[in-house]
Parts: C-alpha cells; sequence; structure tokens
C-alpha cells in the first residue's frame, strides 16, 4: 500500500488523449456506434480482434450467448452478450509501447446450457512484445467449468500517472513497512484497480473521465459515519495545471476550497500514511 499525495497547478493544458483507445464488445460482429460513454465499439466477430482458440479441442468452439434477463438500460453495453467456452481462448491485441489500462467487463450471471459462472474461470495477461495476449481459461480443478468475457477495453495512460520517475529522490512511502520505507513504482510492475472512489457529490461516468475512460464511484458506501463527505465551497473557480501537474491528474468535477482549508491524517489498512496531508495545497 502506498499514498501519492497529488498538488495544485497554475495555468491551462491540453486535456489528455489516449494514443490508444480500443474497445471491444464480444460477439458483436460489427463496430457499433454511441455505445456507453458516446466510443465506438469494435465487434470481436470482425476478424481484427476475433478470438484464437485452440485446434483440435475436444470441445466445441467458444459460443456467443445473450445474458438473460438483460441488464438495466444503463448497462445494456456491454453487458448485453457474452463469449463463453468450455476451452481456454486468446485476444491478441496489437499495441504501441508504453502504458495500458485493461478493462475486463464480467457479467456474473447464468446464461443458457452454462452453469454459474462466479467461480468457475481464471484469465490471464501476458505481454508479447508489440502485441498484448489476453487468454480466458476455464478451471482445471471443477467439472464443466467455462470461461467468458462481456468486453474489453484498452486505454493508454500517461507514462507517470501512477509510475515514479527513473530518480532516487521520487519515491513513496510504503505503508506499513518499518521506518516507512520508500518504494519505486517502475513501469515493470503491474497495478490493480479495486476502487476509484470520488469525494463527494456524484459519480462519474466514464465519458466524463479525464482521457482514461474511468468508472469514478460516490464514496456513500465506504463512509464508516453517515454524513455528507464534501459541501461546496466555491464552484466558480476554473481549475488550472501544469506540465508538472497535468490536467489528467484530477477530475473536474470536484468541490474546491482554499489552501490549507482541508487537512487530513491518513491511514491505509490502519496504519498511519500521512499525519498532516494537506489536498488542496
Amino acid at each position: 500500500q502506498y499514498i501519492v499525495v497529488p498538488v495544485t497547478a497554475d495555468f491551462n493544458v491540453t486535456p489528455y488523449h489516449p494514443i490508444k483507445n480500443i474497445a471491444i464488445d464480444c460477439v458483436s460482429p460489427s463496430t457499433n456506434a454511441s455505445f456507453l460513454d458516446s466510443r465506438s465499439w469494435v465487434g470481436d466477430g470482425n476478424g481484427k480482434f476475433s478470438p484464437i482458440e485452440p485446434q483440435n479441442n475436444k470441445y466445441k468452439s467458444s459460443v456467443t450467448k445473450a445474458v438473460s434477463p438483460p441488464p438495466s438500460s444503463d448497462d445494456n453495453v456491454p453487458y448485453s452478450t457474452s463469449r463463453l467456452s468450455y476451452s481456454h481462448f486468446t485476444y491478441s491485441i496489437p499495441l504501441n509501447t508504453g502504458p495500458k489500462f485493461i478493462h475486463l467487463h464480467l457479467y456474473p450471471t447464468s446464461y443458457p446450457d452454462f452453469d454459474d459462472p462466479s467461480k468457475k474461470a481464471f484469465f490471464s495477461i501476458e505481454d508479447e512484445g508489440q502485441r498484448l495476449n489476453l487468454t480466458f481459461t476455464p478451471s482445471l480443478d471443477i467439472i464443466d467449468s467455462y470461461a467468458f468475457i462481456n468486453a474489453i477495453e484498452v486505454v493508454s495512460k500517461p507514462i507517470n500517472l501512477y509510475y515514479t520517475p527513473k530518480i532516487d529522490d521520487d519515491r513513496v512511502p510504503f505503508v506499513g513497512q518499518a521506518q516507512r520505507s520508500l518504494y519505486a513504482l517502475r513501469n515493470n510492475t503491474a497495478l490493480e484497480m479495486i476502487y476509484q472512489v470520488k469525494v463527494g457529490r456524484r459519480k462519474i461516468p466514464p465519458e466524463e473521465d479525464t482521457g482514461m475512460f474511468r468508472s469514478w464511484l460516490i464514496d456513500d458506501a465506504y463512509l464508516t459515519i453517515a454524513k455528507p463527505s464534501a459541501l461546496p465551497v466555491n464552484e466558480s473557480i476554473n481549475l488550472t495545471f501544469s506540465s508538472d501537474t497535468p490536467s489528467y491528474s484530477a477530475l473536474r468535477e470536484i468541490e474546491i476550497t482554499k489552501e490549507g482549508d482541508r487537512v487530513f491524517e491518513i491511514l491505509l489498512a490502519n496504519s498511519i500514511a500521512e499525519t498532516i496531508a494537506d489536498v488542496i495545497s
């Protein structure tokens, strides 16, 4: 566990635009526009992103199924269909160099002719040069297990958004370790996004994120005391950024206060991460 506290900035810069922005709707045979986040989603039946399946397979090739009952209108895409198989299958995606977000959409529901999917499959991620191989494999320890996937997103992210530059002084404290050990997050480390929570107000959908199509959850479900976590102070201020603190480092849909007005003690897993964290200054 580690903590990084952002700082404010001085002038406007161009918003982040990902170099690679791939959205695959599994099962769909063609390109479809304006799904969920105003992006075009490419079907995996068009050849470019069709899955690779083993030859001489004792089971049939992967099949496509409609979700039943269908998801709510808000989740209709990409959760209305799924690709399923009793053997492994692989998506091989061409990429440019640089760090990427990988978002796997998995809708755990019942599918006709398939059993409960909640405990019967796993996936692996391999980087082979300029290609990313995503393999979905049924559990070998469970009879009639199968693999499934609803949709896949791969989006470029800024080089040092979560990683530290290759200089000794720019490291983050490793919370809970002896003498507050400093840790360098290099780009050869894979990070898993567990929670992305926005303090106060409302949920932020992917299309309102800063170029990386992430979903930000509202913090109500995570508060230990049931009361508003943030109140608006001044909503007329335009956020400004610098080359050291680019625009993608913070959401524009936030509550703005003054410097030194929000100082916290921050604990992670009951370990002190920061005693005086001024998240505004």
